[in-house]
This record gives structure tokens, C-alpha cells and sequence, in this order.
């Protein structure tokens, strides 16, 4: 078997190959297996998203290479940041939030602007993770993950991405972009919906 992973983003390829390398397979990006379509998301939900992106890039390397689709399990994954305080945004917007092409560390800026005076109780937030697995022979597979957390006061931490560096873990006392990579994948969202991913495609195979 091998296992395509629909992103491009190499951040997110090297978390996924260290929590997937337990299984026996290889595990490729869309682009190196030649996949380079970009996926409408037009679903309501991050579940959605991504059984959508899996299902589409599947079909499309099911296409390419028809020999191969037999032997091919195609994983995606939507993720985001739930703000409670803004009524859940950016939710399954928060690639696109404040505009596709805003760099993180102003969508960033902006977002601690916006709870500027909003105390600690009220600054509860979560990262989730939705990860979609289509198998050969039409069948799915779908993971959710969780990180609980809050916003941040300032943006601290230079080992994450995206909205790491104002998602503040209150247990470690520092931002997901203050963490190991080891630490962070082993409480992550996307690592806790991996491994559940991981688990449901061993009994499978």
C-alpha cells in the first residue's frame, strides 16, 4: 500500500510522516505523486472538507494511474482555530481568514487586537483537526482531534506555524509554537486524529 497525503504543505508532510511511520508503506504528498489539483472545500464542516479533498484526489490518481488505485489510500485533512469569543472564526476559514494571501503573522496581530481587553476566562479557543481517508473500492474513513487551549497575550514561539504562536496551552505554560516538535505532536490536534487515522488503517489492513 501506499498512502498520499493531499498537501502540499512540508511542515505538515514531516508531522504526518513521523506519526504515520509506524505503518509499512510509503507515504507520498499529493505533488509527489503527482496530484496537483487544487480541491474546492465547500463543505459546512472540517469533516466535510476533507472527505471531500480525499475523495477528489483520489479519483484524480485513481485516472492517472489506474493500476496503482487497487493499492492506494488517499489521506486529507481540514483543520483550524475555534475562537469562542468571536463565535467560533475562524473555523474551517482560517486558511482564507482576513484574506488567502494575509501573511499568519498579521491575521495573528489582528486576532490578539480583537480580544485586547477580553480576560483570561473568556479567551478559550481549540485547534481541530479532521482527517478523511478514502480506500479503495469507494470506502471512507474519517478522525477528529482536539486541542483545548486559549488566546494568547502576544505572539511567542518560533517551532509552529499558522496560529501557533498565540495559541497558549495553560499546562505547559507556553504556545504551541513554544513546544517540541515531539511535545507538540504528541497533544496536537492533527496528531491525535493521525493516530486514531493510523489505528483504523491497521485493522484495515
Amino acid at each position: 500500500m501506499r498512502i498520499v497525503f493531499a498537501t502540499g504543505n512540508k511542515d505538515k508532510m514531516r508531522e504526518i510522516r513521523k506519526i504515520l511511520g509506524g505503518l509499512d508503506c510509503e507515504i507520498l504528498s499529493m505533488k509527489e505523486a503527482g496530484a496537483f489539483e487544487d480541491v474546492v472545500e465547500d463543505g459546512s464542516s472540517f469533516s466535510e472538507n476533507a472527505a471531500i479533498k480525499a475523495g477528489a484526489i483520489y479519483r484524480l490518481l485513481e485516472e492517472k494511474e489506474p493500476d496503482k488505485a487497487s493499492e492506494t489510500v488517499v489521506l486529507a485533512d481540514d483543520s483550524g482555530l475555534e475562537i469562542d469569543f468571536l463565535g467560533g472564526e475562524p473555523g474551517i476559514y482560517s486558511a482564507r481568514y482576513l484574506g488567502k494571501d494575509t501573511p499568519y503573522t498579521e491575521k495573528n496581530s489582528i486576532i490578539l487586537d480583537r480580544l485586547k481587553d477580553v480576560p483570561d476566562e473568556e479567551r478559550s479557543a481549540r485547534f481541530v483537526c479532521a482527517i478523511a481517508a478514502c480506500l479503495p473500492g469507494d470506502k471512507t474513513l474519517s478522525t477528529l482531534g482536539k486541542m483545548e487551549g486559549r488566546i494568547a497575550y502576544s505572539i511567542a514561539g518560533e517551532n509552529g506555524f499558522g496560529y501557533d504562536p498565540i495559541f497558549f496551552l495553560p499546562e505547559y505554560g507556553k504556545t504551541s509554537a513554544q513546544l517540541s516538535e515531539d511535545e507538540k505532536n504528541a497533544i496536537s490536534h492533527r496528531g491525535k486524529a493521525l493516530r486514531q487515522m493510523a489505528e483504523l488503517l491497521e485493522k484495515e489492513f
